[in-house]
């Protein structure tokens, strides 16, 4: 029998703010946290909107001297941890001001979802190995930026001594780095681990690499709150964003034994590849639609058994439509009976972030009983023919949520989490 895995802890760092009450209240209220672009100059892309976290300062939840050491994904993704941590309860602060675990350490792991690592050092080193040549580079490029380094971080300021791995499967990182961490608490190699993604990649090289893939939204430069549009016949193209979202998992057991408050059952994982394209997702949506049943097998639910769905929603041409054929794929004739919908409306797409994000708030609408809405979606795509919340947040009990994530490469990941009874 499957050992259970639960959900303690929560943190969030995001366009739609940097606490877990900031965020849901954001995803009632249908917030969207895309605005022009801030953190370089911008003018001469095509591309002058992204969902930037704001108001972040590293020294709420990291000592000055070692934020400086990191790369802006790795302070997200420190500070994230922390808070959930916080809320887990296993965490305090000792009296000369560091962090210490209130898990065993060698039974506490890490797995994190990041596809891209800290590219404002790779721009910055860039810049100084052309212009000045290779002695002017920062001394820390290379751990700064590869990324590894936000789960090393991690592992040394909080001291977790279990296994600390860093998932790479593109716009999937996160989600799978979710599963990961399931695995690692069923088969007994931790008690703890800390899960999630996260990405920092609004430079201008990144903007510029998928602006030429002509992946971006530019036609709404001057209105960056409608940018977004998954499901709606007027999109054309996603939102770059940036954020982290961990999640304290636990095996029941544990939880439990230490007395700690259960926020959801964390189900099932679903993985599968489509084989077909390095960017495009497989036209019949077989794929995606397979790590779904997947996960649903996993967790040892019927298709009915589910309310909702979050979906990895980008906006783009060919992702909305492919995806609406995954839901219906994995969840036949029930497909029109979910409620489904697209944070990226509001936050952008986050990358390894965003899977992350979307089990936060999958888990925040299976408490607090709420569907997040898809904002934009005023005129649906007739090949989106399903039930996607359009513009306003809706309430009524849900059991069950699912959140699916696919990345570049035909990486397809699912989630499922449900309601704890003891809640």
């Amino acid at each position: 029998m499957k050992q259970k895995v639960v959900v303690t802890g929560m943190g969030v760092i995001s366009p739609l703010g940097n606490s877990i009450q900031e965020f849901e209240t954001a995803l009632k209220a249908g917030k969207s946290g895309i605005r022009r672009i801030t953190l370089f100059d911008a003018t001469d892309f095509e591309v002058t909107i992204a969902g930037e976290v704001k108001d972040f300062d590293p020294s709420r939840w990291i000592d000055k001297k070692d934020a400086r050491k990191m790369a802006r994904f790795t302070q997200f993704a420190v500070a994230a941890a922390k808070d959930a941590l916080e809320q887990a309860g296993l965490v305090e602060v000792t009296e000369n001001g560091r962090n210490r675990l209130l898990s065993d350490p060698e039974q506490t792991g890490i797995v994190l979802g990041n596809g891209i690592g800290g590219f404002e050092v790779v721009t910055e080193s860039f810049h100084k190995l052309f212009d000045h040549g290779p002695r002017r580079m920062l001394p820390l490029t290379v751990p700064l930026m590869i990324g590894n380094e936000a789960a090393g971080n991690i592992s040394i300021i909080f001291g977790s001594k279990g296994p600390a791995f860093t998932q790479v499967t593109a716009c999937a990182s996160g989600t799978d780095a979710l599963g990961q961490a399931l695995d690692l608490i069923r088969s007994g190699r931790c008690a703890v681990v800390l899960a999630g993604g996260t990405e920092a990649c609004i430079v201008p090289f990144a903007v510029g690499g998928f602006q030429m893939l002509k992946a971006l939204s530019t036609k709404r430069n001057h209105e960056p709150e409608k940018a977004s549009r998954p499901f709606d016949a007027d999109r054309d193209g996603f939102v770059l964003g940036e954020g982290a979202g961990i999640l304290v998992l636990e095996s029941e057991a544990h939880a439990l034994h230490r007395g700690a408050a259960i926020l959801a059952e964390f189900a099932g994982y679903g993985a599968s590849a489509d084989a077909y394209h390095i960017t495009a997702p497989a036209p019949s949506g077989e794929g995606g639609g397979r790590a779904i049943a997947l996960a649903l097998k996993d967790a040892d639910l019927a298709p009915e058994a589910v309310q909702y769905y979050n979906a990895h929603g980008t906006a783009t041409e060919i992702n909305d439509p492919t995806e609406t054929k995954m839901v219906k794929y994995a969840f036949g004739d029930h497909a029109y009976e979910l409620k489904v919908s697209s944070i990226k409306s509001m936050t952008g797409h986050c990358i390894a972030g965003s899977g992350g994000f979307e089990a936060i708030a999958s888990i925040l609408a299976i408490r607090e009983g709420f569907y997040p809405p898809t904002i934009n979606l005023d005129k649906p795509d007739p090949a989106c023919d399903l039930d996607y919340v359009p513009n306003t947040v809706q309430y009524g009990p849900i059991d069950v949520a699912v959140s699916g994530s696919l990345g570049f490469g035909g990486h397809n990941g699912a989630v499922v989490f449900k309601k704890y009874p003891k809640n």
